[in-house]
């Protein structure tokens, strides 16, 4: 007689059918919770399968600023983070408190939030933008009007060279996972793997020296992409190089190498992990789905001021990519 052995990712499944819940994993999760997931993806991609699922409840396997998104946008069903500690070091820089004073300097200011922000700071601004819409975003913004860009100063940087906009004022916030990627790392890799193509986020220290040196020649142009983690996904998935080198957290590489096993996905910084989206373990993704923990509330008049500034985003064009 056999004797058949369950498996953590058996109980997950089972439980998640008992609690008619789908599970949801950023792509910087890691490799066993993107595994066991039934979505993988950005911040915003799963909120948006979030928001349409049938599922009465939502596990969101990420940090607590995307399982508010996913709440803002699912208002009528129970959403849970496997733990309530996992926060953002870029979200944690600006609040609404900061914001309101932010406006008042620039009385009549558009204000972009990038989706990586609390649903309060969300709910103080007109309109949000992903890493890959940001530049359409501002550019349907009147061109006379100051826009108020927070809270990435890397992104920040980019729309501004991207649109040409002088009346752009950017918060200075900063990923610190992101912002410790260097333009030290990318002389050195490349340096290294000659014939490598790249595929760098724009929240990266090095997003700005990585351009430049790709318009003076210095990188190759055509192997050299800034791209969201969903604009990632979609690059490697066509990619035909044998080293690509990736300038994110280092969770992303799990579905490079997924999506496409014939290239070789290398970190431009292998230390580039992020603690908190490390912090969701098999065991307290389990914990959430026995036990109801922890869940994520968003006070009914802050998420709909939240969601009408997510809903302005998306009436811009096809948000793609989130983080």
């Amino acid at each position: 007689m056999t004797t058949v052995t369950s498996t953590w990712q058996d109980e997950v499944r089972r439980l998640a059918r008992d609690q008619d819940a789908v599970v949801l994993a950023h792509n910087y999760q890691l490799p066993e919770i993107q595994d066991v997931a039934d979505h993988v993806g950005d911040s915003l991609a799963l909120s948006r399968i979030a928001a349409q699922t049938e599922a009465s409840t939502i596990v969101f396997c990420g940090v607590h600023f995307m399982a508010e998104t996913a709440k803002i946008l699912s208002p009528d069903k129970r959403v849970l983070i496997p733990t309530a500690l996992a926060g953002c070091s870029l979200a944690d820089t600006i609040d609404v408190a900061q914001l309101r004073e932010w406006k008042a300097e620039h009385p009549g200011a558009a204000v972009v939030a990038y989706v990586n922000t609390s649903a309060a700071v969300k709910a103080e601004s007109d309109v949000c933008c992903t890493s890959s819409n940001a530049v359409d975003v501002v550019a349907s913004i009147p061109a006379d009007r100051d826009v108020l860009f927070l809270p990435d100063q890397f992104l920040g940087a980019h729309v501004r060279r991207q649109t040409g906009r002088e009346n752009l004022h950017v918060w200075l916030g900063e990923c610190h996972v992101h912002a410790g990627i260097s333009p030290d790392d990318v002389r050195r890799q490349v340096a290294e793997h000659p014939d490598a193509e790249l595929l760098v986020h724009p929240e990266c220290g090095c997003a700005t020296s990585t351009f430049w040196l790709a318009s003076e020649g210095v990188l190759p142009p055509d192997r050299t992409h800034i791209a969201s983690t969903g604009g990632m996904v979609d690059l490697a998935k066509n990619s035909t190089a044998k080293t690509v080198l990736v300038a994110t957290e280092i969770g992303m590489l799990h579905q490079l190498r997924k999506v496409n096993d014939h290239t070789e996905f290398l970190p431009m910084n292998p230390q580039a992990a992020c603690p908190y989206m490390k912090m969701i373990t098999p065991e307290l993704l389990l914990r959430a789905l026995r036990e109801g923990r922890d869940e994520v509330d968003v006070p009914a008049d802050v998420a709909a001021a939240a969601r009408d500034a997510v809903e302005r985003m998306i009436a811009i064009g096809n948000p793609g990519g989130g983080e």
